[in-house]
């Protein structure tokens, strides 16, 4: 789901751009008029959490991994708008300090797990949970449903992307010069994992956070009930920071999965013979191009990453160095949004 620098074109990267900056302006005026109510503190913890859970990568089907995202979860909570900010300033972290997701791919992946996904998910949740009452099943049942569509929507729109490059940016002799695999492939590689393993996990973790919600704190649940909390004190969610500090320290369960998310594979796996024979395995047994796309060999080192693939530097160990990018990407979140949280109180000291 985090696509990379160099699969996709600089024209698809300014225009997926395009379509997600109208989503972030609008997002940020409505929360604007939120800010003085608990909405702060659970956008935080929302999208820790977010940051958090896409790290563990789950075993798919063809030798590829896969992770939730946590949208179902943060556009019920949320709403579709405040998720859409909390979500993106994840992947935006997860870019610029894990390498994550590419730089000038920013806007593709907010676009697609940040906007098309929280929307979705958002739109089938109230269908199904209608006016139910908040401690209801069926909101577990809505939630779980939502999740696994909203997940399933951003992959399908991530397909897209991915293969139509080919077909619009190939050199003249028809080689394609970023992703490499046409609508036919991309479209089935992407879905095959997403409407099987990694839908649900998204739907797991999204009906059991309500469950545990309803169970604890179900006043969390009244922003899609319209029925907004008015308290801004963070240690109200402290319950939800105990369990992300607990999938904080489970995080290195992530590292059991073998293999590479399809599309996320580098530049030099197009010349290593193994890495070609996974990614020919997991893209219906068409081998990629004998020569890495010029476009995507450019692009690919457009950014480094201060501590790449979440594996600390100074950390021999790779279990504690997960950990500890774990704690660090969930920290740059709390950061965030307590810079947002003083400059809210700072402009508006009535309130």
């Amino acid at each position: 789901m985090h696509i990379p620098d160099g699969y996709l074109s600089p024209s698809t990267c300014a225009a997926t751009f395009a379509l997600a900056a109208p989503f972030w302006y609008v997002a940020s005026r409505k929360v604007k008029r939120q800010l003085h109510t608990k909405l702060v503190p659970l956008m935080a913890v929302v999208s820790a959490f977010s940051f958090v859970v896409m790290m563990f990568n789950l075993p798919l089907p063809g030798g590829t991994t896969g992770h939730a995202v946590g949208l179902g979860i943060a556009a019920i909570v949320l709403g579709p708008w405040a998720a859409v900010l909390s979500i993106s300033i994840a992947l935006l972290i997860q870019a610029v300090f894990f390498g994550d997701g590419g730089i000038t791919a920013i806007g593709a992946n907010c676009f697609n797990m940040a906007i098309v996904g929280p929307f979705v998910a958002y739109a089938v949740y109230q269908a199904i949970a209608g006016r139910s009452e908040l401690t209801s099943p069926r909101r577990v049942v809505a939630a779980g449903v939502a999740g696994y569509v909203g997940i399933n929507a951003a992959a399908l729109v991530a397909a897209i992307e991915f293969g139509l490059q080919p077909m619009l940016f190939h050199d003249a002799m028809g080689a394609p010069l970023y992703a490499p695999y046409p609508l036919s492939i991309a479209l089935p590689a992407m879905l095959a994992g997403h409407l099987t393993i990694a839908g649900l996990a998204e739907a797991v973790a999204a009906a059991g956070l309500v469950a545990v919600l309803q169970r604890t704190e179900p006043e969390l649940l009244d922003l899609t009930a319209r029925r907004p909390a008015t308290s801004g004190r963070w240690r109200e969610t402290r319950a939800l920071w105990f369990g992300l500090g607990l999938l904080m320290l489970l995080s290195p369960l992530g590292l059991v999965a073998a293999g590479t998310a399809w599309g996320e594979w580098g530049a030099a796996d197009f010349a290593d013979p193994a890495a070609r024979q996974e990614i020919a395995a997991a893209s219906g047994n068409v081998v990629p191009p004998e020569a890495v796309p010029s476009g995507l060999q450019r692009l690919s080192s457009v950014w480094s990453a201060p501590i790449p693939d979440y594996a600390p530097a100074f950390l021999r160990n790779e279990h504690l160095g997960y950990i500890l990018s774990a704690v660090t990407g969930s920290g740059l979140v709390l950061l965030v949004f307590a810079g947002i949280g003083a400059l809210r109180a700072r402009r508006s000291p009535s309130v």
